[in-house]
């Protein structure tokens, strides 16, 4: 069976709300909505049947760039998105943002790049590789 292909290219996006209309982009293609512009919303498409595949169905998504994405999706990135949920208040657990807001400022934190990248690694079905 042959595997289906997306290229993500760092070079398309360089901040989470630019990450998110890159992925609705590659993912979405045909579909008549438009994917939430957050991880909960990026983590339900992956399963696929929105869009370019079919649920369970291989994919080798390849990352363009990386270098770049982790900078751009890094700390000062991720500290400006806690930030931008604990200003906005409900309906955002502003406790919770705060205490990840402190872990990334004391340097034990995960950055978006992280998270984004531990949400592609639990579908099994999507092989993530990294280029340079």
């Amino acid at each position: 069976m042959t595997r289906r292909t997306i290229t993500i290219n760092a070079d398309h996006f360089s901040n989470l709300p630019g990450f998110y209309e890159e992925m609705d982009r590659l993912f979405m293609k045909g579909v008549d909505w438009k994917m939430g512009q957050s991880l909960d919303a990026l983590n339900d498409i992956l399963y696929g049947g929105f869009g370019v595949y079919e649920p369970g169905e291989p994919v080798l998504v390849v990352w363009q760039n990386f270098s770049k994405s982790q900078k751009d999706l890094g700390i000062k990135e991720t500290k400006r998105n806690y930030q931008k949920k604990i200003d906005q208040g409900h309906p955002y657990n502003v406790k919770h943002f705060q205490e990840k807001l402190a872990e990334i400022e004391n340097g034990s934190g995960q950055t978006l790049c992280d998270i984004i990248i531990e949400i592609f690694q639990d579908h099994k079905n999507i092989e993530l590789r990294f280029e340079d």
